[in-house]
């Protein structure tokens, strides 16, 4: 999760700067874009938030995790309950008061970036951003924004390892079965990407705005452009075959009805399956592991190849 900030912050960086360089965003709204991600950066830079969040994982989350991790006359390896007391422990005591608060600051300012990525689009989405309506990208020329989702991949796959690693520790010392997590298995993958993914649907008013304004427009070029082509090709009566042979009109043609085909499959939502494959490929990565424990490695391997291949 530490890593996964730098790598997070490299490569939003150039994302916000492709509103930029596309003129999404006008020069004359240039200074209110601006001022935008000044606000975000100081929100994203605020010691203020940093100390709540100390606070919140030393008060509020160890109270829920000790509720939650400990019950009365259960012993573990890190802490044991009696008449109400809590008996933490050597290794507890680092456990309860180190490695868990730090994992959960780590959550919580990871969250708290992933609020800050909504409130920064939602504030752009307001701006009047001029949008290329025959961009080859299918989004109007949002598409730039599909990548955002994958800069959380670091952060998508640590959460996910954590709920693999809950789970492995109750099929190991409780003998649960794997198939019993069907549910939760599929509460992260869908949890996981809705976190990533819903902030893109913040354009989803402009890209069908963009995409009835570009088909009645370029409704009206196509049909004066196949009226002169049929003026002139067949109106008046057939032509040679020599003439037909390598002919640029024909290729025109083919290339209107291309950018026909770019127009009516604008997406609402500025993100394609390819990647919400990706993602939930990473989500469930720390997940196989735990295909060990119903079935030995030769028929995992069995079954990947035959979905490969």
């Amino acid at each position: 999760m530490l890593f996964g900030e730098l790598y997070n912050h490299t490569r939003l960086r150039g994302t916000v700067q492709q509103f930029v360089d596309r003129k999404i965003v006008a020069p004359e709204d240039r200074n209110r874009f601006d001022t935008i991600i000044r606000s975000t950066h100081r929100l994203r830079d605020s010691w203020l938030a940093e100390a709540v969040m100390v606070i919140l994982v030393f008060t509020l989350g160890h109270w829920v995790w000790r509720n939650i991790h400990l019950s009365p006359n259960m012993a573990t390896w890190y802490a044991a309950m009696s008449s109400g007391l809590v008996h933490y422990t050597p290794a507890g005591y680092w456990f309860a008061f180190v490695a868990i608060p730090l994992y959960k600051f780590l959550t919580l300012r990871w969250l708290w970036r992933i609020a800050l990525w909504y409130q920064f689009l939602w504030r752009v989405r307001g701006l009047p951003l001029r949008v290329n309506l025959f961009h080859p990208d299918k989004a109007a020329g949002l598409g730039f924004l599909e990548k955002s989702t994958l800069t959380f991949a670091l952060v998508l796959l640590a959460q996910s390892a954590t709920v693999a690693s809950s789970i492995g520790n109750r099929i190991w010392h409780t003998g649960a079965r794997l198939l019993e997590f069907k549910i939760e298995v599929a509460t992260t993958v869908v949890s996981q990407l809705v976190l990533v993914v819903f902030p893109l649907t913040f354009f989803v008013i402009t890209l069908e705005r963009a995409k009835r304004t570009a088909g009645r427009d370029f409704g009206t070029l196509a049909s004066a452009y196949v009226d002169g082509f049929h003026e002139k090709w067949i109106g008046g009566g057939l032509p040679q075959t020599g003439e037909l042979l390598g002919n640029p009109d024909f290729q025109s043609l083919a290339d209107v009805g291309n950018s026909y085909f770019f127009i009516r499959e604008i997406r609402p939502i500025p993100i394609s399956k390819g990647t919400l494959v990706t993602l939930a490929t990473l989500v469930l990565a720390p997940m196989l592991p735990l295909l060990l424990t119903i079935m030995p490695l030769e028929q995992i391997v069995e079954h990947l190849l035959k979905a490969v291949l």
